[in-house]
């Protein structure tokens, strides 16, 4: 009987190395650029052909997907790693937005919220993405604003539109209607049936155009003063958040009823920040801080950890139901505990990201059924301290039972089931960057905010971001991420990084909100456990859980409430799994995307050469050499 167990699980092994795939793995030797649109990668593989790193790469597609609303604008926000090839070390950029002046509990409460709204001025924070990108090309790039921006200024005087964005327009033209530099930019086709661009339509931005070659000019005039590459980059930064382009900015918000003055965009500015790491059996994985949900699969790889996952066998009943403990144990903990680390209180993250409080964690998971039950842990004591929530912890008390709860996002819902909903959530959710090059750069980016229906800022071309519903208004819900004016919210965005003998082994981003680090998991585990290459790993069916507060949608505390048990399953799932999960008291859904949409990097050092894996659902593209 052992003999056969091990035979059947060897046979599984070599079929889950030998599955085909439905994109081809991609293969370079000099470089590599993936993202969201065809035409973004594009770009980077233009700034890569004329002599530009990774880093420059990374800012030119960062640049076209906002210009192509891949669902995100110019006024979202950034989350970078990078790895720098000469200090041989993993670095992050925090290029989030901040609250307004007047985003106070108090203002939103008095409008009849529990969180703040989804939609237009007043779900915006302060823009990041034209910050951070001229930061990090100005510190780790190369080439000069205009190099990088060319593509981007392209598109914006036009493109041929895709259908998934000309048709979203068109769904939710009911909104973009309440917004009239929305209106003026994206309903193209006033009193006719369809309002919005057809797709392959020339989309023209005119407004974005004159944006972004402001910044250029600004640029080139510094240089022309005798400023060196730097200091030209940062006249154009202070040209987006000090002059003409903020005045106008902040007019147009503040005309539609939003909250960010002149002073907001003059204090804001990006920040480089240490990365987190864990070791995961010999591999250190990077995430952003604790402001972003990335060190969720910091903490589920530690509990993780605990327990011998190639030996359950892919996509067992056992393996799922141990990865989904492992997940719920870390949210429960993200939602109470991450927040802006700029902001008391701190954050016991050391706690959260011991192997000892791990091992605490992963004793709790039951084997024989899910535990709906599951909330925050108590991290103080493994950093040396006395919680100061304990109380606030006994009484949280929520209703659990939200069956009737839709199970995405409602930025992303349009006129859709809940099932499509969730779908459409993993196709788009926002955009990922993923770039490396032979001198060793990789930069790997969750860029968003801004997603259509956005609402556009006076007479920019720039869609304010919709970041603020990130926020809680309820001290009881997370004490650490209560808005206020000039702090980050808690967001979901979550790049990766992973090296493996002090070199660059892995680069991965995905969309899809909640969901971006459950499938980052899968994604590593299917590496390192499984033996899967890039793009198997990003293939591969995935399960996601929703036994987790939302980070996005809705204005009431119903909308956002965990729903135990909630499983996404791939459809392809055996009968077997479905009804042993069953019996563990799961509520299976399905979908036939449950994947991604994943996009990454394998470094293969033994021969010298990248691969990149890029996501088999939407419009996901990658580009070597």
């Amino acid at each position: 009987m052992k003999y056969l167990l091990l035979l059947l699980f060897a046979t599984c092994s070599i079929s889950i190395s030998a599955q085909q795939t439905q994109k081809p793995v991609l293969h370079g030797r000099n470089w590599m650029a993936i993202t969201g649109k065809p035409l973004a990668a594009t770009a980077g593989a233009m700034i890569f052909q004329n002599g530009g790193n990774a880093v420059d790469a990374a800012c030119a597609m960062l640049a076209a997907t906002c210009t192509m609303w891949d669902t995100l604008s110019w006024g979202g926000e950034t989350q970078v790693l990078i790895y720098n090839p000469h200090t041989k070390k993993v670095i992050a950029i925090n290029a989030m937005g901040f609250a307004p002046t007047g985003a106070t509990v108090e203002f939103f409460k008095s409008k009849g919220y529990n969180f703040p709204p989804e939609y237009g001025p007043l779900a915006a924070t302060t823009p990041g993405t034209p910050g951070g990108l001229i930061y990090m090309l100005a510190n780790y790039g190369t080439m000069t604003l205009e190099q990088v921006l060319a593509p981007a200024i392209q598109m914006a005087a036009g493109y041929p539109i895709e259908a998934q964005a000309a048709n979203y327009i068109e769904r939710q033209k009911s909104l973009i209607k309440q917004w009239p530099y929305s209106k003026k930019v994206f309903l193209t086709r006033a009193n006719e049936q369809r309002e919005a661009p057809e797709a392959g339509e020339i989309f023209v931005q005119k407004d974005l155009l004159l944006t972004l070659n402001k910044m250029v000019d600004a640029e080139k005039a510094a240089h022309k003063k005798g400023e060196n590459r730097k200091g030209a980059l940062m006249a154009a930064y202070d040209r987006f958040y000090k002059g003409d382009i903020a005045r106008e900015f902040v007019r147009g918000c503040q005309e539609q009823g939003g909250l960010i003055t002149m002073e907001d965009l003059a204090k804001w500015k990006p920040l480089v920040e240490q990365p987190l790491m864990v070791n995961y059996k010999g591999i250190d994985v990077y995430k952003m801080q604790q402001w972003t949900q990335g060190p969720v699969m910091l903490q589920a790889l530690n509990i993780l950890e605990n327990f011998d996952l190639k030996s359950m066998g892919y996509n067992s009943a056992k393996y799922i139901h141990t990865v989904y403990q492992a997940m719920n144990l870390a949210f429960a903990d993200r939602d109470f505990y991450y927040g802006d680390p700029y902001f008391k209180p701190i954050e016991p993250i050391k706690g959260l990201l011991s192997k000892a409080y791990a091992k605490q964690r992963a004793s709790l998971i039951q084997f024989v059924k899910n535990d709906a039950g599951i909330g925050p842990g108590d991290p103080y004591p493994f950093e040396g301290l006395v919680n100061p929530y304990k109380n606030l912890l006994k009484n949280r008390g929520f209703e659990m039972d939200t069956s009737k709860r839709n199970f995405a996002p409602k930025h992303d819902m349009g006129n859709y089931s809940p099932k499509e909903v969730y779908e459409d959530r993993l196709w788009r959710g926002t955009t990922s960057v993923e770039a490396a090059d032979k001198e060793g750069w990789v930069v790997s980016i969750t860029p968003s905010g801004g997603w259509l229906p956005a609402c556009i800022a006076g007479n920019t071309g720039i869609g304010m971001s919709q970041r603020m519903q990130s926020f809680v208004l309820d001290s009881t819900l997370n004490p650490f991420n209560v808005v206020a004016p000039g702090k980050r919210p808690r967001v979901t965005l979550s790049p990766t990084m992973a090296l493996k003998d002090g070199k660059p082994f892995l680069a991965s981003a995905v969309q899809g909100g909640d969901t971006q680090d459950q499938n980052l998991l899968q994604f590593f585990l299917n590496v390192a456990e499984f033996g899967m290459n890039v793009q198997q790993a990003a293939e591969a069916a995935n399960f996601n859980s929703n036994q987790l507060w939302l980070s996005l949608g809705g204005t009431k505390t119903s909308d956002r409430e965990p729903k135990p048990g909630q499983i996404l399953l791939n459809t392809n799932t055996n009968g077997a799994v479905r009804n042993e999960l069953k019996q563990m008291g799961y509520t299976l859904s399905f979908g036939d995307r449950t994947s991604g949409p994943i996009n990454a990097i394998y470094f293969d050092w033994k021969h010298g050469s990248l691969w990149g894996g890029s996501s088999n659902h939407g419009e996901d593209y990658g580009i070597g050499w």
